[in-house]
């Protein structure tokens, strides 16, 4: 390890590249907040110590692919460097400086003819950028960037254009969560600066430039073999956001193709299929720059789907990954000793039902049984997964058919649950036809509405069994009829000997909803929303229109406003209700309030005051805009059918959203005094 130094010294003489198949940036607002504190509380005369940056110089094959870097390479004799850790550190210095530059091109004392030529510590922005940013090459159109990722990744035309400011060379301007996250540094910094009062505005920008530039200070190391890089890259713990499960695996699959007694062109091939693979993970999960997708909870559906489920710890999977299938001792062919006996006694103090176990070589282990293709393949796969992955979540957005990403929203909109892995698998298996996806996909929703929301079954229902059927799925052990049949009989105890649906345990439950706890009926059901949205589409459905009127997003955004009105409102004051509901006891006209057929999904979110108004106003006229004849097609039918709001048009329609039920999800609810019982309103 060197001694402590500054960024004036760092780059002297270097220029540095993020690897592509690095994650991008990844701080976001507390990172860069904890930064911007460490630089204000610089006191004069000290310097923070800001972590590690750890440096691998790049081989010469690599760097004489970059064409328009040779130049300050060979002539200008600088070293080329991949940033192998500290590059959200070194990323968020740069963006400062920058931020630093651009607001020093806008200060009224900047009067030079040339704004460049404006002086922050003696020195020259252009000398600054020259410093820190990007060399030309005298006479040449070649500019070299003295920072930045390499021209393969799909932030290096952002940093460039967005960040720099630079002229575009290419078309593309691919945008994912890690170029949001570069611009939003930007802004941060810039709104920062500029809330300096504008007389002290020099003064600040140079006392900044003097401490980003002179007193952060790291510890710059460069690693001299790859052993040593992936040794390093596990071992550090620095400030920041802490590494994930995937960038340590990625690190541990490279460390281990430098291992094995291969010649070296077949480890630089595997070691290449594994960035490559990483480079396709990263894009996969930031693809969606509103919504960014979980390294670990990626990597464990895919382990659940390529290995096999364990319910031992949450930490199973990245235990078993790096200790156990992708350990150096597979690799070294080192023999193991016999098993203590105190590690037997604790093996039979354990109270894990060994169906549960992760299926992998018994112990003791005498030779390897790792080789470089089970790496390649590994990498393949999660590559590969990753795209499904990202489908799963944003259908919309992904190549798949508009009857998929159909359900497949469905599926988010319910909650799908430990169901993601064996969707994803769905799609990663070869061997599963579209038509045969829908029909698996159309399955896994109907067990979720009737198991978890209409029966309330625990929320690890069946878990394992699914779980274990996503890699039965993937290996061809197991086909989409024998998922479906599975989905089939876990669901069949909701159903009586002939297949007629048992609503005993919905009454049951929903009976309680009405009369313990916030007694808030069908209006507590968590179940609602989901049920309430899909008659709306149905309804959309039936009207053949072009445009749906209430959007899903929208609709779960309820915290200021409402999206489901009770239409007899929770206090009926007003004369006009008392009309048709003074007769009722409170605890009947608290079930007329909430029983289904009284909530009505709106296409516009309504203050909560509006709420106990009549129902003349509510249903309003045509030519009122926040009236039930404009607003959802739901809103629509109550305007179009119910001229005045009385308990048997509560009654009237909750039976028609229930025949819908019974109609959507295949089932039957019983005769009309079963169901007037499930709505808790059978005293009418």
């Amino acid at each position: 390890m060197q001694s402590l130094s500054n960024l004036d010294t760092i780059f002297k003489k270097k220029i540095f590249r993020i690897p592509d198949y690095q994650r991008g940036y990844a701080w976001q607002r507390r990172q860069l907040v904890d930064f911007w504190e460490d630089i204000m509380s610089i006191e004069e005369g000290k310097s923070h110590y800001t972590g590690v940056l750890s440096l691998e110089l790049v081989p010469e094959a690599k760097w004489r692919l970059w064409e328009n870097d040779l130049w300050i390479i060979e002539n200008k004799k600088f070293n080329p460097y991949f940033v192998v850790d500290g590059q959200q550190r070194l990323t968020t210095c740069i963006i400062l400086i920058q931020a630093i530059i651009e607001t020093a091109l806008q200060l009224p004392e900047n009067t030079n003819p040339d704004k460049e030529d404006y002086e922050i510590l003696d020195t020259k922005l252009k000398d600054i950028r020259r410093d820190y940013l990007f060399q030309d090459r005298t006479g040449s159109i070649l500019r070299s960037y003295v920072f930045g990722y390499e021209n393969n990744n799909p932030a290096y035309e952002f940093l460039k254009t967005k960040i720099f400011g630079e002229a575009s060379s290419s078309n593309e301007n691919q945008e994912t969560i890690y170029t949001h996250n570069l611009a939003n540094a930007k802004a941060f910094f810039l709104s920062n600066l500029l809330g300096f009062a504008p007389a002290d505005r020099p003064k600040e920008l140079a006392l900044l430039f003097k401490k980003v530039t002179g007193h952060l200070l790291f510890n710059e190391y460069v690693i001299e073999s790859d052993i040593d890089v992936f040794v390093a890259f596990e071992t550090m713990n620095n400030r920041g956001k802490k590494l994930s499960d995937l960038e340590l695996l990625k690190n541990r699959l490279i460390y281990i193709s430098t291992l094995f007694s291969v010649d070296d062109e077949e480890k630089t091939v595997l070691r290449n299929r594994i960035n490559d693979a990483w480079k396709g993970v990263y894009f996969q999960l930031g693809r969606n720059k509103n919504h960014s997708l979980n390294d670990d909870d990626f990597l464990r559906a895919h382990w659940i789907m390529f290995f096999k489920y364990s319910r031992k710890t949450g930490q199973d999977y990245i235990r078993f990954l790096l200790d156990e299938y992708f350990s150096p001792k597979r690799v070294l062919k080192q023999v193991l000793m016999a098993t203590t006996v105190e590690d037997v006694a604790e093996a039979r103090d354990s109270e894990i039902d060994e169906e549960e176990l992760i299926d992998v070589p018994a112990r003791p282990q005498l030779k390897s049984d790792l080789n470089v293709s089970d790496i390649a393949d590994y990498s393949q796969s999660l590559k590969e997964a990753s795209e499904h992955w990202f489908k799963t979540w944003n259908p919309t957005l992904a190549d798949c058919s508009p009857i998929e990403a159909q359900w497949l929203e469905r599926l988010n909109h319910i909650g799908i649950g430990y169901f993601r892995p064996l969707v994803m698998s769905a799609f990663a298996s070869k061997q599963v036809a579209p038509d045969e996806r829908v029909s698996v996909l159309q399955e896994i929703e109907r067990f979720i509405f009737l198991a978890f929301r209409v029966s309330q079954a625990r929320s690890n229902y069946g878990s394992s069994e699914f779980y274990n059927a996503s890699r039965q799925l993937y290996y061809k052990e197991m086909t989409i009829s024998e998922i479906i049949k599975l989905l089939k009989n876990r669901t069949a105890y909701l159903f009586d000997s002939a297949g007629v649906f048992k609503p005993a345990a919905f009454i049951e439950f929903m009976a309680n909803k009405f009369e313990h706890g916030s007694k808030n009926g069908f209006y507590g059901w968590s179940g609602l929303r989901y049920f309430l949205y899909e008659y709306e589409q149905s309804l959309f459905d039936q009207a053949k229109s072009q445009t749906a009127k209430i959007s899903w997003s929208k609709f779960i955004n309820d915290e200021d406003l409402w999206t489901i009105e009770h239409i007899l409102p929770q206090t009926p004051t007003l004369a006009c209700w008392q009309k048709h509901f003074q007769a009722f006891p409170e605890t009947q006209l608290r079930a007329l309030t909430n029983t289904l057929g009284n909530l009505l999904p709106l296409s516009q979110p309504k203050n909560s005051s509006l709420r106990n108004i009549c129902y003349a106003e509510k249903r309003a006229d045509k030519n009122n805009a926040r009236g039930y004849f404009n607003g959802s097609y739901s809103e629509n039918l109550v305007a179009e059918k119910y001229e005045d709001w009385t308990p048997q048009a509560i009654k009237e329609r909750g039976l028609a959203l229930l025949a819908f039920m019974e109609k959507r999800w295949a089932i039957s609810l019983g005769d009309e005094t079963t169901k007037l019982r499930l709505l808790h309103i059978d005293f009418l």
